[in-house]
């Protein structure tokens, strides 16, 4: 017996060794890592580059030349717009640069460097709509859809009567346009012009009162020697007219970006190597959550069913709070909200963090059920021939509750794998977070969410099954 609890101490031990060094794997060299959201072309966006997807644009290029600079390492971690002051302020990246502009709200929670760029505002609509909408005030009552926590969405709702529609990504918003469930879409003008379809869409006459605004560099307050340096930079790139040729460089890169006529299955084939990693920390997430969650979730249930009420209290009450708040809440709460008291996950231990402990909550409520549901006369029985409570659990108890509930447990897992999908917020490289990339860089506004349905179908489909021979083993014995 002590061969076997040391050789699971052993596995858990090198399991949570595993876990806590992921995406720790980091050299000697000094890094600086830049915070961005990458759908926002010619800025930054993903290109597959040599066979490889690859964050590319004239704000890139700037925090190359940042690193460069400072003698650093560039690592860039993209993520939602309106997720990027949070990851700043968490000191989860050290700067920001994503064609953000430096408003007072903003400047309220961090510093900005100097600008380094100004672009016009534009208006886009459906060509049959050019010149219903050809002046900044025919936008009166109209359905403006803007880029959730930018300036345009500041713009958009000093229009009086305007139906403010705010999403994350620029590629939703024309989707929103050419679906005709927005009337206009405003956003910066290389913006529009590069994700636009020119078939389709126009960009009108009309102009917003605040026709230019300037972009700065985000740092955390008070890191005034990463923002001298990056002021540095700055003025060497201004003098040398290298930010205009970024620029164009960038534009032409987007530029030839074009919309692909592929079914479902051939856009899964030609794309499939996306897939393929989306999978792998799908899996990876989904396998430790389970893991965790049902180990977290086994205890909880003992100590719920226990005698001692502060301990049943405490199990109550650590499940009712779980079950009553949102997945979502909990991620974000864990990832960012925990580093104001210095503890920092990286996005994939805070995934697996926030699917243990919600999946676990659910696990304990499935166990009890399970062990209430055993005749209370075998614990009883097992006690007369003296085997101590814990054994009794162990060995009588625990096998035939677990038997009981599996399929309640498969269907728990099943929802496990659904429900990693949510980490792609937080930058995991998931399934969800790679369709994402491909929606915003194709141009492909469905097959990217048909495909990663289809990849989750299989996968709880496969597991659903696998399940059910282990059900169908497990109860063999029962009907001899």
């Amino acid at each position: 017996m002590k061969h076997k609890i040391t050789a699971w101490m052993t596995l858990f031990m090198v399991i949570v060794l595993a876990f806590s060094s992921l995406v720790h794997a980091e050299g000697e060299k000094k890094t600086v890592i830049l915070g961005t959201s990458a759908d926002y072309a010619p800025y930054e966006f993903h290109k597959t580059m040599d066979g490889v997807d690859t964050i590319v644009g004239f704000d890139i290029e700037i925090a190359k030349e940042i690193a460069k600079d400072m003698g650093a390492e560039l690592v860039i971690k993209d993520t939602s717009f309106d997720a990027l002051l949070p990851e700043l302020t968490s000191g989860r990246v050290d700067f920001v640069i994503s064609g953000m502009n430096p408003t007072e709200e903003r400047r309220k929670s961090i510093d900005f460097s100097d600008s380094y760029y100004a672009a016009e505002q534009s208006v886009v609509v459906r060509k049959e709509d050019a010149l219903k909408f050809n002046t900044f005030e025919s936008l009166e009552g109209a359905r403006i859809g803007v880029q959730k926590s930018s300036i345009q969405e500041t713009i958009a709702k000093t229009i009086p009567g305007a139906s403010v529609i705010s999403l994350d990504k620029i590629p939703d918003l024309l989707m929103q346009l050419d679906s005709e469930r927005v009337d206009a879409v405003l956003a910066e003008y290389p913006i529009a012009k590069t994700n636009m379809d020119e078939a389709t869409m126009v960009i009108t006459e009309a102009k917003p009162e605040a026709e230019v605004d300037a972009y700065a560099i985000g740092v955390r307050k008070g890191n005034e020697e990463l923002l001298n340096h990056i002021n540095a930079t700055l003025t060497r790139l201004k003098e040398n007219d290298q930010i205009q040729k970024f620029v164009d460089e960038a534009s032409d890169l987007a530029a030839g970006r074009k919309s692909e006529n592929l079914n479902t299955f051939q856009f899964f084939w030609k794309y499939r190597d996306y897939y393929a990693k989306g999978i792998q920390f799908t899996l990876l997430i989904s396998a430790l959550g389970v893991l965790f969650g049902f180990l977290l979730g086994l205890i909880i249930a003992l100590l719920r069913m226990s005698g001692v009420k502060i301990l049943k209290f405490l199990a109550t009450a650590y499940i009712e709070i779980i079950r009553g708040t949102p997945m979502l809440v909990q991620l974000f709460i864990i990832h960012y909200s925990l580093a104001a008291f210095d503890i920092k996950f990286s996005p994939i231990q805070s995934g697996i963090l926030t699917l243990s402990i919600n999946s676990a909550a659910y696990l304990a409520e499935i166990f009890r059920a399970g062990i209430q549901g055993v005749d209370r006369g075998q614990l009883e029985a097992a006690r007369s021939l003296g085997m101590t409570k814990s054994k009794a659990m162990r060995h009588i108890i625990l096998p035939q509750a677990f038997k009981g509930v599996l399929p309640a447990i498969g269907n728990e897992f099943v929802v496990i794998i659904k429900e990693s999908s949510i980490v792609s917020f937080i930058g995991v490289y998931d399934i969800m977070y790679q369709a994402q990339i491909l929606r915003g860089s194709t141009f492909a506004p469905l097959n990217p969410l048909l495909v990663a349905a289809l990849i989750y179908f299989i996968l709880t489909f496969v597991l659903s099954k696998l399940l059910g021979v282990w059900e169908r083993k497990l109860s063999a014995s029962d009907n001899r």
